[in-house]
């Protein structure tokens, strides 16, 4: 099969698009046929080595982790899902090298759902990560409820967007960080946007002065501690990209691929109550590029990689 693939750590220039060994799909697993995969800031992030504590590379390594695609092998164990069926995936195991972004991708059955009728396979490939991160973070982390006020930073990036709707159909009141030019773009969302920068906690007190009840923080340094800086009494804090939560009392979280959850997440979309902004799409052979552009972090939602359907 056709595969992007890397041989060693290192920025973009080590991708390579070639031919790589079709995968074995063990009796937990299906046999997907990619047809979108979704580029997320984690996939620059392990390629560069930033994630060897927790994860061992066997190379060479497929990235990436989303996926969208149908199935053409079931494995010997699966009765979940048949042949011709349309999936999604957050398909992560616990270590890099069997990854999303080929031609085909055997994914265990834990790590799919069925793809939301109403999305496009480019849009449902950008569903399972951030849709999962969002979803846990909010619900299982800090256990948002109806009445909260809520801080999302970058809430016009892929998880901030996702997390900015979830949370309004819980019935909270949510505040997201973003430049001016996603202003109007997250007001369609639901969202009171405040702009990034110096000042930013002294916005954030003069539009919410009772302070947040749940701040979900996902760019870390400053943002995180503006979050912590504008807490109600009692309120709960999370980040996805800085440890440093641990010193204001909050928690650290990690997404988690759970097929329970993916399916609720997937149900959100079918009733579009979330939807998916796919900013830029490129071929596969193409996957450098789009790799550094997501590095470059001033993207609207998703950027995705697709597969040639005819020619696979």
């Amino acid at each position: 099969m056709k595969a992007i693939s890397y041989s060693a750590y290192g920025s973009a220039d080590v991708m390579e698009y070639g031919e790589r060994p079709d995968p074995k799909v063990g009796p937990d697993s299906v046999l997907v046929k990619v047809r979108a995969a979704a580029v997320n800031p984690v996939d620059w992030k392990a390629r560069e080595g930033y994630l060897q504590g927790a994860l061992d590379a066997v190379f060479p390594v497929i990235p990436g982790w989303d996926v969208s695609g149908v199935v053409v092998q079931p494995g010997i164990a699966v009765d979940e899902f048949a042949v011709g069926d349309e999936v999604i995936g957050y398909v992560r195991e616990d270590f890099l090298s069997r990854g999303t972004f080929a031609e085909y991708v055997a994914a265990p059955v834990r790590t799919l759902a069925r793809k939301p009728l109403s999305l496009s396979f480019e849009a449902a490939a950008g569903l399972p990560l951030a849709g999962l991160t969002a979803y846990q973070v909010l619900h299982r982390t800090l256990k948002i409820r109806e009445g909260d006020t809520v801080l999302v930073h970058a809430a016009a990036g892929g998880v901030g967007s996702l997390a900015v709707q979830i949370a309004r159909h819980t019935g909270c009141r949510v505040v997201g960080t973003a430049s001016p030019r996603n202003h109007e773009h997250l007001r369609s969302l639901g969202a009171e946007p405040v702009e990034y920068g110096e000042g930013l906690v002294e916005r954030l007190r003069e539009l919410v002065p009772e302070g947040f009840d749940a701040s979900f923080d996902t760019v870390g340094g400053d943002a995180l501690k503006a979050s912590a800086d504008t807490l109600a009494p009692g309120g709960r804090l999370a980040s996805i990209a800085d440890d440093e939560v641990f010193s204001y009392g909050g928690h650290y979280a990690f997404v988690r691929p759970d097929a329970a959850d993916l399916a609720q997440v997937a149900e959100l979309a079918e009733r579009g109550i979330v939807t998916v902004h796919v900013d830029r799409v490129f071929p596969l052979e193409e996957a450098a590029e789009a790799y550094r552009l997501n590095q470059e972090g001033r993207t609207r939602g998703k950027i995705v990689v697709t597969v040639d359907w005819d020619a696979s």
